[in-house]
């Protein structure tokens, strides 16, 4: 069973080592790709002001965190709900980035630094399935048909749900989940015949030819080039037809 967490963060600003923290944290668990409801979220008072910046983007004041706790008081929580699970994220840097500065502001009692190589970042996976295009989260949103009518403002618990579904895109859609649901039992009774109770049997798929008269002219001219003695001619018969 493959256990994977899909995480997104909200933070003061865009600079970690300038001294930005984090503000929200939002994980979704999955099993075998799928989202199972269980998810982990909390707000985090930053100690600082969040920037006008990041404020327009979230919507989260330094009035709403001032009463929530600090990252310490969180991190445990946190710890217990990933495990050791893989992480999935989005331009994934940014997010470990500042849960790895957070990390190392608590000292000793800290938890291992994240191994961004061992980290999923469907940034990448975006950027490799469609070259050129625009791989931001409302993009891939918009390119694969997901709702994001909730999404007035981001928030991370909402964007690491819908990111839930976009890496499931990524992977090849839907088709993730099959072999997901129990198999159906067969129908009691005796198989039927093909054929049986006057229903006709199926005859010999036919499968039509897909070469114009043209392009078979072109072909039984290029395979007149080859000789009389060409490997080819053993595979495609003595008329050396398509």
């Amino acid at each position: 069973m493959l256990r994977e967490i899909v995480l997104d963060t909200e933070t003061t600003g865009t600079d970690a080592k300038g001294g930005d923290r984090l503000i929200e944290i939002g994980c979704v668990e999955l099993l075998n790709h799928i989202q199972t409801g269980k998810t982990f979220h909390c707000y985090v008072n930053p100690q600082r002001p969040v920037s006008e910046g990041a404020f327009g983007v979230h919507g989260l004041s330094d009035a709403f965190l001032s009463d929530r706790p600090v990252f310490a008081d969180v991190v445990d929580a946190f710890r217990d709900f990933c495990a050791d699970s893989r992480l999935v994220i989005h331009n994934a840097p940014f997010d470990v980035g500042f849960l790895n500065m957070e990390f190392a502001r608590l000292g000793a009692a800290a938890p291992p630094a994240i191994d961004l190589e061992a980290v999923v970042d469907t940034l990448l996976m975006a950027r490799r399935k469609h070259p050129g295009a625009a791989n931001n989260l409302d993009a891939l949103c918009s390119r694969y048909g997901i709702d994001t009518t909730r999404r007035t403002k981001h928030g991370a618990l909402l964007d690491a749900q819908i990111l839930a579904e976009v890496y499931m895109e990524l992977l090849g859609g839907k088709q993730t989940s099959l072999g997901l649901a129990p198999a159906e039992a067969a129908p009691a009774g005796p198989v039927p015949v093909p054929g049986a109770d006057g229903a006709p049997a199926p005859g010999p798929r036919i499968v039509r030819p897909r070469l114009t008269p043209a392009e078979r002219e072109r072909h039984e001219a290029f395979l007149a080039t080859l000789g009389p003695n060409a490997i080819w001619r053993t595979y495609l018969g003595e008329d050396g037809g398509a």
